[in-house]
């Protein structure tokens, strides 16, 4: 068996790194910052706790990087969503529907959880400062007009009725699922908010 090469080295360092953010994701975004620890995020990856260490320096590290790189996504994502096809209808639906995806929902329940909490590190504020909430809802605006002028949304101002909506569904998504009888509502039933 051949040693393996540089790229070969590099490809299972990346892979491994993702393991462990995709796990710490997670992790932070059940428990917070503060309500977590390293053993834990180890334990989600089925790995040794100082292995984490061999690819972040600390879960301050491990943390800013999933705000830095979730929000970044988070922006794509709302900016992607105005060339979906569709209907304006459709395409804030498929945008409601990919956050409450299963592979999504962490991402959005750490964003809203960091968001709310007092005890994350300065960087994650500063970040947050950055891109504020009403970045992410202002290039929706214009799909939500349309969507009004086609008597698919009712009527009201955007900016408000976008800000209601995706609070709602924050909301939703980082409650404890454990707890719920009834789990989260049908995609159909959070857009009845928005229909005309």
């Amino acid at each position: 068996m051949s040693p393996l090469n540089r790229q070969q080295l590099d490809q299972i360092r990346d892979e491994r790194r993702e393991e462990i953010k995709q796990a710490a994701l997670k992790v932070f975004a059940r428990r917070g910052y503060t309500g977590t620890k390293t053993s834990l995020i180890a334990k989600e990856a089925s790995i040794s706790e100082g292995l984490i260490y061999r690819y972040f320096n600390s879960k301050k590290e491990v943390f800013i990087t999933l705000i830095q790189e979730l929000m970044e996504e988070a922006r794509r994502e709302i900016g992607r969503v105005q060339h979906l096809p569709g209907t304006p209808f459709e395409q804030i639906r498929n945008l409601t529907e990919n956050m409450l995806d299963e592979n999504s929902k962490y991402a959005f329940m750490l964003i809203e959880r960091a968001r709310k909490d007092d005890d994350v590190p300065e960087k994650v504020i500063q970040i947050f400062e950055q891109l504020p909430t009403n970045v992410l809802i202002e290039p929706l605006v214009p799909i939500f007009v349309k969507g009004q002028k086609a008597g698919e949304f009712s009527s009201g101002e955007p900016r408000k009725l976008l800000t209601w909506y995706f609070t709602i569904v924050n909301s939703l998504l980082t409650q404890e699922q454990g707890d719920e009888e009834y789990g989260l509502p049908d995609v159909d039933v959070l857009m009845r908010i928005l229909a005309k």
